[in-house]
Order: C-alpha cells, then sequence, then structure tokens
C-alpha cells in the first residue's frame, strides 16, 4: 500500500485536537483522520456551547488538597478554552467557586422553568444541556445569562469570605444618599471583582473564535456574549445595602453599612422576566446583530437575544435535543403552563394515587423540643401521555 509523508500538523476544534506528527501513514490511516476531524467540526458547536459548564456537574477539589506530584488541576478539568485554562493556571483557587456558580445557575434555571415545557434539564456531564444548546433560542439565552451570573455571585461572595488570595471585602464607594451619621465599611461583597473576573473567564470562549463575519456562528457568539453580560449585570445591579444596628439595648444609634449581593432567587426572577421579553435578532452585513423587528427599541446590556425560534418541547426529538413532556407531573386544575392541557400537549394524561408523607399533631414539650407525628395522606397525580 502506498504511503505519504506527512509534516507536523495540529487540527484544533474548540476543546478537540488531533496531531498528525511527521512520519509514514497509510492512506486508511488518513481516511481515518479525516473522518474524525470530520466529526469533530460537526460536534464542535456542541462542545463550544457547554464548555465550562461541566465543572458543575463534577466536584472541584481545592489545589492545596492535591498530593505532591498529582497531575496538575488544570489539566484534569474538562471542558475549558485555551483562554480559560490559562486563566485556571493563573487564579487556580477560583476554579473551585466557578464550578460552584455553575451549579448555582443549573439549579436556579430548573426552579425557574420546572413548569415550562423546557425545564433546564441537564443530560450528562460532557453537553450538561444537550443539543438543545446547538439552537440560539431564547432558552439558550437564559441558560448562558444565568450561568454568568452564577460565576458573578460565586465569586463575590468568595472574596468576602477570605477565600481568593487575589481580593478581599468589597471597596465601593459609599452610597450619595447614605445618611451621614450612618458607618459605611463592615465586609461586603465584592461585586466589582467579581463581575470583572466573570467576564474575562466566561467570556473568554468567545472572544477566541475567529468566525466569518455575518456567518451564523458569528451571529452565535455575539448572542452568547450579549447574554453573559445581561447575567452579570443582574447580580451587579441587583446588589444592595445592607445595615446592622449598634447601640445600648437595641436603640439603634449608630448602624454599620456594605455591599451585600441579592438573594440568587431574585436573580433568576429578574432574568426570567427578561427570557419573557428576549428580543429576535439577526446578523447585519455589517457583522452586527440587529432587531428582526424594528418596532421594538434596541436591546440594552441588560437584555436577552436570540437568534433562532424555540423547537417544539412538546415531543422528543433527538435532533433538536428536545425531550418531550412525556412522563412529566401536570397539574390539572392549572390553566397556566403547568397545567395538563398546555404541559401535554393535548396528548392527554395518565392518573394514579400516590402516598405522600408529612409531619402533623406536632407539640412542643418543655424543655426544649417539639415532637410530631407522621401522617399517611393519598394524593392524585397526574401525567403526560
Amino acid at each position: 500500500m502506498q504511503k505519504s509523508t506527512l509534516k507536523l500538523r495540529s487540527l484544533v476544534h474548540g476543546d478537540w485536537k488531533i496531531r498528525m506528527i511527521q512520519g509514514q501513514v497509510t492512506r486508511a490511516g488518513i481516511h481515518l483522520l479525516l473522518v474524525v476531524a470530520l466529526m469533530t467540526c460537526s460536534s464542535q458547536f456542541l462542545v463550544d456551547a457547554n464548555s465550562w459548564w461541566s465543572l458543575a456537574m463534577n466536584p472541584i477539589q481545592r489545589p492545596e488538597m492535591y498530593i505532591i506530584g498529582a497531575q496538575p488541576l488544570c489539566s484534569q478539568l474538562t471542558g475549558l478554552s485555551q483562554g480559560q485554562r490559562k486563566l485556571c493556571q493563573l487564579y487556580q483557587d477560583h476554579m473551585v467557586y466557578i464550578g460552584e456558580g455553575a451549579k448555582t445557575g443549573i439549579k436556579e434555571c430548573q426552579y425557574q422553568f420546572r413548569q415550562r415545557r423546557w425545564n433546564c434539564s441537564t443530560v450528562d456531564n460532557t453537553s450538561v444541556f444537550g443539543r438543545v444548546m446547538q439552537i440560539g433560542s431564547r432558552e439558550t439565552a437564559f441558560t448562558y445569562a444565568i450561568s454568568a451570573a452564577g460565576v458573578v455571585n460565586a465569586i463575590s461572595r468568595a472574596c468576602r469570605e477570605g477565600e481568593l488570595s487575589t481580593c478581599g471585602c468589597s471597596r465601593a464607594a459609599r452610597p450619595k444618599d447614605l445618611p451621614r451619621d450612618w458607618l459605611w465599611g463592615g465586609c461586603g461583597d465584592n461585586v466589582n471583582y467579581g463581575y470583572r473576573f466573570a467576564k474575562e473567564f466566561v467570556d473568554a470562549r468567545e472572544r477566541e473564535k475567529n468566525y466569518p463575519k455575518g456567518s451564523e456562528e458569528h451571529a452565535r457568539t455575539l448572542m452568547n456574549i450579549q447574554n453573559n453580560e445581561a447575567g452579570r449585570q443582574a447580580v451587579y445591579n441587583l446588589a444592595n445595602v445592607a445595615c446592622k444596628c449598634h447601640g445600648v439595648s437595641g436603640s439603634c444609634s449608630l448602624k454599620t453599612c456594605w455591599l451585600q449581593l441579592a438573594d440568587f432567587r431574585r436573580v433568576g426572577e429578574f432574568l426570567k422576566e427578561k427570557y419573557d421579553s428576549a428580543a429576535a435578532m439577526k446578523i447585519n452585513r455589517k457583522g452586527k446583530l440587529e432587531l428582526v423587528n424594528h418596532r421594538f427599541n434596541p436591546p440594552t446590556p441588560e437584555d436577552l437575544v436570540y437568534i433562532d425560534q424555540s423547537p417544539d418541547y412538546c415531543l422528543r426529538n433527538e435532533t433538536t435535543g428536545s425531550l418531550g413532556t412525556q412522563g412529566r407531573l401536570c397539574n390539572k386544575t392549572s390553566e397556566g403552563m403547568d397545567g395538563c392541557e398546555l404541559m401535554c400537549c393535548g396528548r392527554g394524561y395518565d392518573q394514579f394515587k400516590t402516598y405522600q408523607y408529612q409531619r402533623c399533631h406536632c407539640k412542643f414539650h418543655w424543655c426544649c423540643y417539639v415532637k410530631c407525628k407522621k401522617c399517611t395522606e393519598i394524593v392524585d397525580q397526574f401525567v403526560c401521555k
């Protein structure tokens, strides 16, 4: 069989790398490498779309927990782009909190969409949300935003708690409307640092892409960057002033105030509202996103945008990644999205009875505990056909 001599080449697509090293390679070998390369190209968008979110699915050990001679932390983490891996090497102690932030974002996404046909389901450790993320829909927009928000939240709090070597308590300026006799200080959440680091890390993957201007891939990159920023802005803008009273017998003659993150549930609710009002966009000849319908106001940095219509989430579809609503619980009496008519997409539903356990007949006993009985109740459940 004829053989060919190949020079050293690297074919890189996202996190996949195929190296053909100088030497003798058969035609069959070349064909196999080309097949793998094509498979890599076709799967690139799925890997890129999920990337660092996989840190939420696998626990990350703190750097100081690694024994001498163990493999470096950053080389063990999957899903990081080249730029994110460099940031990992510089800020290894941040990676635990990036994973926690991603996990917080995923949980909040699942809470906000628990009564919707698409319920922010995670598929596995590699793709996290599955093929549905290949489509630039408003669901994908929310997922990017809430994940970026989770990182800002986690990093900002870690700074305040002294867990990171490069930041500490907030140094935010004293609010102008704070009463003069109130002290500004304490140890606030460092939202400024959290925002800056999240912007550097989360957007690194998008900045590394070099798609042709005006292409669909370029439009998706711009969409991701916009939604990442909307998530960060939500955490930054919802942070507020918290105060504590000082004085004899709780007289509150003096107050100390500091900057504090809003409860993440508020962030989730805010971004859910932005999801409902997300703007449909398209790429123009200048390589910028513009509104599909120019009658609406242009989106601000706080708004979510999308470039593709949402797939049909009623039925399972391997191509779009829709899991369908078969087997989902629904509320027979509700007229909302959680109602059986809408959740089941008109297919009907099955009814069954199940046991529900709860504490009951609780009594306080001196001193000092509460003793309860466990009651069993039979309740009706409804499941989509």
